[in-house]
């Protein structure tokens, strides 16, 4: 037990830049105090004292902000920053070195008694805000970005962004990447293109304005040279008359 404790906290220092000392996460950090409610609440929910576990989880919740489900299982290395409004079902699943940022929700989308949570899978980073609803499953080292909706399964090594949440890049890294601000930005990419594009129409209707009036100029060329033979004709015929 108190070998996993000394995992959680060191975890926070890997993954919290702002930590200065063991006596700062043990007294100010709610992340890891939900954590501790969470392994005491869901060994006795493992054995069955399932009331007495789920008033631990809202003991918890009352303190932390947190809510996790005592029957929700959860790996090593785990971490939530902050963590105000995190909200983690019954039946989800989070594997190792997962860190969570504050509002995320790991939702169900059932009300029957079944799988109904995501599956979180290893060295996951869930922005701020996201919401992760149903037995879905997220792939290995991927990154969801802050105010996604998932409701799909996600591949290993993916970047997901937007409502709902869409696969947009891959990734090769190994590590928890904090940087997570950095996500492209699929609607900036599509505004680009339909700039770029309409760029692309002004020029062909400059063009075809140019070319109307070069058109113009040779319909004025022509019609003055008829006029000019009318007048021609006009005065040959009198001519003749004459």
């Amino acid at each position: 037990m108190f070998k996993g404790i000394k995992e959680d906290i060191r975890t926070v220092f890997e993954k919290d830049p702002a930590t200065r000392n063991t006596f700062e996460v043990l007294t100010s950090y709610p992340g890891i105090h939900a954590l501790f409610f969470h392994r005491a609440a869901h060994f006795l929910w493992r054995k069955g004292e399932k009331s007495i576990a789920r008033l631990i989880s809202h003991i918890s919740r009352f303190l932390t902000g947190i809510e996790i489900h005592p029957g929700a299982t959860i790996g090593r290395k785990f971490f939530i920053d902050h963590g105000m409004g995190v909200v983690i079902g019954e039946t989800a699943e989070i594997g190792d070195d997962v860190l969570l940022y504050q509002g995320v929700v790991l939702g169900g989308t059932s009300a029957e008694k079944r799988k109904r949570h995501p599956t979180i899978g290893n060295n996951v980073v869930i922005g701020a805000g996201a919401v992760v609803l149903g037995a879905i499953k997220i792939g290995d080292n991927s990154k969801i970005g802050a105010g996604s909706v998932v409701i799909n399964n996600v591949p290993p090594y993916s970047t997901v962004v937007g409502v709902p949440g869409r696969v947009v890049g891959e990734h090769k890294i190994e590590k928890t990447d904090l940087d997570h601000a950095k996500l492209p930005d699929p609607i900036t990419g599509i505004l680009k293109t339909i700039l770029k594009e309409q760029s692309k129409l002004a020029e062909k209707i400059n063009v075809i304005d140019n070319m109307d009036k070069v058109y113009s100029r040779i319909d004025e060329y022509f019609e003055k040279k008829k006029e000019e033979m009318k007048k021609q004709f006009s005065v040959e015929s009198k001519t003749e008359g004459e």
